[in-house]
């Protein structure tokens, strides 16, 4: 079909070049005149490809048609006009003459919102619904009958640019190249606008912007969102227009703290916090206001207000004076008019505008791609001098970042103060549950609360997923060069181990880990594992394939890894940060966002290192935590269409449902680590004392609570006897007690219910005819204590043969001399397969039984040994996928840890 485009603006550019892709011809192009030499995106695009531009100053004289403007138009014979975004006045003569007629492209669900400011009237309306029309043009203003209409939810702090960007462009693109779709195939419905619901609002205009402060804050948060960032919502402060930009709706306003700032017309004072401008509406509610703007045209953070001029200059070393002049020179190319650019230049006053801010940020980028800008950075630091010092800090890692506003629980314990926040955390900001929702988490040393914790609701859940999201297609993340991902990670990694003693303790508070055993695995080993992956975060690399060729063509074909997006982690309780470090960390490496649900047991760790992430730079929205149900909020992340990948550790049972659900939804892809009964064999040729040594530690590391545990032994019958009476002697020496003791082996279970299943387990234990040698009952103590445990005269058929406890009770049987074959193929009797142990002194049993023992991971000679270079994952209904290991693509069947003795 023969297409006119008349309009302007890089939504006009992508309809052009959406419809070429269509196979239309565009036989004229009819845009605005070039403003200060600089033509028009449309214009741009269509001057490249050789199609004809007209830039029309206008279409009509007191209010009739110029003759010679329409005669060129009709020369370009079109059958159809579309308007995608067009300011001037088109006449009927040039609507009515093509053969299909005209459409335009408007951001409103028509009848609703007519006029030139529709998406504004949306918000300040507080529409729950809106979208865009594509309708046929008439000689009214909007009224023509409606073609094609495409709707979205309006979220509670959309602003103009917010929903512009999520939904009217992209969306309002393809639905306007569907129109002409529709039309072409002569499918295209007339369908008469109805008079119910019509509205027509004026132009949002700076002079009809100003706030009327006497309104709910709803009211005043519409007003403020539905004018940014044009024309702007105003209000006079101090004696001068103050412009409001970035306005949220916040509760428990009342513990806001920060100096008052008096607002002519408003209920109260607003107060000037950490986060922002609180201000008040006639119902005694809050909204955040994040920038301000000055009749000067110099925007600050709200929460700067008090203190805007008070920044110290940084003095530039050579190569960033170099950079300094490279930045003169993009000045002086936006700023034509310009004879020479001083440290005083302003960049609004100067002539600059908003298409030009959108330049320079990008000009920026190319001159120094660590140094990631956002428009509003050009808007507080207009003048030259400002705009350097600033790209200079954010260079340098100085920028000052918006403060992070923690609400702590602090507890002296363990000879320091802890400081542990409680809220979820959701786009760089520790928040309440929607419903101020609120949940106990238990210190299982004394059974009593440590404190209140948000519980996430699937709104929460949406949010979360909505900035992750976010930070990974539009923000610095996704945009971020990988070597300096990896130095954000690194400065994570350095932050924990200041860290290391006080997340140690909350771990030990939270979960009953043993202190010592905290600091150096459940911390440890998390630290050593965002070191680890932060080294590859630039050495993921693709390849190229050498393929036939197809004369006279040359081809190559090479691939490139790149990241998922959005990524879901479902966690346990047992070791709350190493579980979050084995699965994030490999995440943020290769470029992903993650929204991660702790165990509701044990969230604190999770929510203090979501802190620490914060504080050492990583952009908002690339870490989110949600403490909370996993039927609720790990059911909503499992069926999310946005999340691209799920990982969860947890039970066989609950994986299961996982998979079936990620399936569904969107066919996302999942990595299970579920449940275990590892089996060690023991041979008759082992060393005893490191046989007792490692057979401890298989079953009674970290109090049983670990999936790895050796849930059955098998002990060749000439040394079980022996075997069993050291077991014994060992177990009663370890001290049981409070897990902050330094002197403590054996701290409590991590929660009640986890205890009384431990208690049912032995009971069934003794119940089918296995002998309790020792242990067995809950400790008469408070809190959640259980005695370490050994069963003997075990039979395979018996339930604690099979069930894994996930607790400290060795379940020991017996093997007859000699007979390899027999036992492995008792060890193999399960449907689980994560891992397995084979102690013995002869190499060649040790490689004949670990080649045959079907688990993800075999140990020799030793147990527990994991480290983050090594993959770590199951067999069987114990999962699929790994973790660990830097390798991108693993074909690993099993992980062998070789410690021989000769």
């Amino acid at each position: 079909m023969k297409i006119a485009v008349i309009g302007q603006s890089l939504f006009g550019q992508e309809v052009y070049k959406e419809l070429r892709k269509d196979s239309h011809t565009i036989v004229g192009v009819f845009t605005i005149p070039d403003k200060d030499g600089k033509a028009d995106p449309l214009a741009t695009e269509a001057e490249k490809d050789g199609v004809p531009v007209f830039k029309f100053p206008r279409w009509r004289v007191k209010g009739k048609a110029i003759p010679e403007v329409v005669a060129q138009y009709k020369a370009t014979g079109a059958e159809l006009n579309v308007l995608p975004f067009c300011s001037q006045f088109i006449p009927m003569e040039v609507i009515d003459h093509p053969k299909h007629g005209s459409i335009i492209y408007h951001p409103s669900l028509l009848p609703r919102h007519r006029g030139a400011s529709a998406i504004n009237w949306t918000l300040i309306h507080g529409d729950k619904k809106g979208g865009f029309t594509v309708f046929w043009a008439d000689d009214g203003l909007d009224t023509g009958p409606i073609l094609l209409q495409r709707e979205c939810d309006v979220e509670p702090n959309d602003t103009v640019n917010t929903i512009y960007k999520r939904f009217l462009f992209p969306e309002g693109v393809k639905g306007t190249v569907e129109a002409v779709r529709l039309i072409a195939e002569g499918k295209a419905p007339r369908i008469t606008q109805p008079q119910e619901g019509a509205t027509y609002e004026c132009i949002q205009k700076k002079d009809n912007s100003k706030i009327d402060w006497n309104q709910s804050a709803e009211a005043l948060h519409n007003w403020i969102r539905g004018n940014d960032k044009v024309p702007g919502a105003w209000a006079d402060i101090d004696g001068q227009k103050v412009t409001f930009y970035g306005s949220t709706l916040v509760d428990n306003s009342s513990a806001a703290k920060g100096q008052p700032l008096e607002i002519p017309g408003a209920s109260k004072p607003g107060i000037i916090t950490k986060a922002g401008l609180v201000l008040f509406g006639n119902d005694n509610k809050a909204l955040l206001v994040k920038n301000l703007q000055f009749e000067d045209g110099k925007m600050i953070a709200a929460a700067q207000y008090y203190s805007s001029g008070s920044s110290t200059a940084v003095e530039l070393t050579e190569e960033e004076k170099v950079f300094a002049e490279q930045m003169k020179a993009v000045w002086k190319s936006i700023l034509s008019n310009v004879t020479r650019i001083e440290d005083s230049t302003d960049f609004f006053k100067s002539g600059a505008a908003s298409m030009d801010v959108v330049r320079l940020v990008e000009e920026v980028k190319l001159q120094a791609s660590s140094c990631q800008l956002q428009n509003e950075d050009v808007y507080m630091n207009t003048t030259f001098q400002e705009f350097i010092q600033m790209c200079i800090r954010k260079l340098r890692g100085e920028d000052d970042k918006e403060e992070l506003v923690v609400d702590y629980v602090s507890k002296n314990i363990n000879n320091m103060t802890i400081k542990m926040p409680h809220q979820l955390f959701i786009n760089g900001e520790f928040v309440d549950a929607d419903g101020g929702k609120t949940y106990k988490t238990i210190n299982p040393t004394d059974g009593m609360a440590i404190c209140d914790v948000s519980l996430a609701q699937i709104s929460d859940v949406d949010k979360a997923v909505a900035a992750a999201k976010e930070a990974f297609e539009e923000g610095e993340w996704g945009k971020m060069n990988p070597r300096d991902r990896g130095r954000l990670i690194y400065q994570l990694a350095d932050l924990m181990e200041e860290h290391q003693e006080e997340l140690a303790t909350i771990e030990a508070i939270d979960s009953g880990a043993v202190y010592t055993l905290a600091l150096k695995t459940h911390v440890g080993m998390s630290i050593q594992t965002f070191r680890y992956f932060a080294g590859w975060c630039d050495k993921i690399q693709g390849s190229t394939i050498p393929i036939n060729q197809a004369r006279p063509n040359r081809n190559l074909t090479f691939t490139k890894k790149e990241p998922i997006g959005v990524c879901a982690i479902v966690i346990p309780w047992n070791y709350p940060l190493m579980m979050l470090a084995w699965k994030t960390a490999a995440c943020l490496a290769a470029g992903n966002t993650v929204v991660l649900k702790p165990a509701q047991v044990t969230p604190l760790t999770a929510l203090k290192f979501a802190e620490l992430a914060a504080r050492a730079g990583l952009p908002k929205g690339v870490i989110n935590i949600l403490p909370g149900s996993g039927a609720l909020v790990g059911q909503r992340l499992s069926d999310h269409p946005d999340v691209r990948k799920l990982g969860f550790t947890g039970s066989t049972e609950i994986g299961k449902h996982i998979m079936k659900s990620c399936a569904v939804s969107n066919v996302k892809k999942v990595s299970l680590e579920l449940g275990g009964k590892s089996p060690l064999i023991i041979f008759s040729d082992c060393d005893m004392d490191k046989a007792v040594r490692m057979g401890m530690s298989s079953v009674f590391f970290n109090k049983g609570e670990n999936c790895i545990a050796a849930g059955r032994l098998f002990v060749e019958d000439t040394i079980h006897d022996q075997f069993v009476k050291r077991v014994v002697e060992e177990v009663k020496k370890m001290k049981i007690g409070d897990p902050l003791d330094r002197s403590t082996d054996h701290g409590p279970q991590n929660h009640k219910a986890h205890l009384d299943k431990l208690v049912e387990y032995c009971q069934n234990g003794v119940k089918e005819g296995a002998t309790l040698v020792c242990g067995g009952k809950q400790v008469q103590r408070p809190g959640f204590f259980f005695e370490p445990t050994v069963f003997t005269d075990v039979g395979d058929h018996m339930f604690i043969a099979i069930e894994e406890s996930f607790g400290p009770i060795m379940i020991i049987s017996k093997f007859q001399c000699g007979e390899v074959d027999d036992v492995l193929r008792r060890a193999n009797a399960t449907e689980y397969g994560l891992a397995s142990g084979v102690i013995t002194r002869d190499i060649s049993k040790a490689l004949y039984v670990s080649e045959r023992l079907h688990a993800g991971t075999v140990f020799v000679n030793t147990y527990n040994k994991t480290d983050v270079a090594s993959p770590f994952g199951g067999f069987k209904q114990s999962g699929f996928g790994k973790d660990l290991d830097g390798n991108i693509v693993q074909n690993v069947k099993k992980n062998k840890h070789l410690k021989t003795t000769t």
